[in-house]
């Protein structure tokens, strides 16, 4: 899903990362969104920067890239430690559950992540399955990307 170029090149294209996918901030419904890329998140793009204000300069400026650039990286690195987390604690499978559920709320997941996991007895629920579509990706120190911990 991520490789060491992913947070850049996704930028370079407008796209920010979410828990729940990716936002196109070049599509013209970000034009009048005042609110952050995620409201969670920490990064300084998000505490200074709107969608809508990422949208105006991801058309033409250069700078765009480098401040969604920013906000990627965030959202990779809170999203490791949540993976690590959740290894430490021994609720690797439930958090990996609730992402995929995040991912995909409407629990269409592709057949080839279900054939995956199942190699290594994670077994994805079915949304109704799921008690919350929230997910702590940043651990259990503060509040993650879009929710609580899992």
């Amino acid at each position: 899903m991520y490789d060491c170029v992913y947070p850049t090149r996704t930028a370079r294209f407008g796209n920010a990362l979410v828990p729940e996918g990716s936002l196109a901030l070049k599509n013209k419904s970000f034009a009048d969104d005042y609110q952050p890329i995620d409201a969670h998140c920490t990064c300084s793009t998000c505490r200074n920067y709107t969608r809508a204000y990422l949208h105006t300069v991801a058309t033409n400026e250069a700078v765009a890239s480098s401040l969604i650039t920013v906000h990627n990286v965030a959202y990779q690195l809170d999203l490791m430690r949540s993976i690590q987390l959740s290894i430490k604690e021994d609720r690797f499978p439930a958090f990996v559950q609730k992402f995929f559920s995040i991912r995909h709320p409407d629990g269409h997941y592709p057949e080839w992540v279900i054939q995956a996991l199942d190699k290594v007895n994670i077994t994805l629920l079915h949304n109704s399955d799921s008690q919350s579509n929230k997910l702590d990706i940043a651990g259990s120190d503060h509040i993650g990307q879009d929710g609580i911990k899992v």
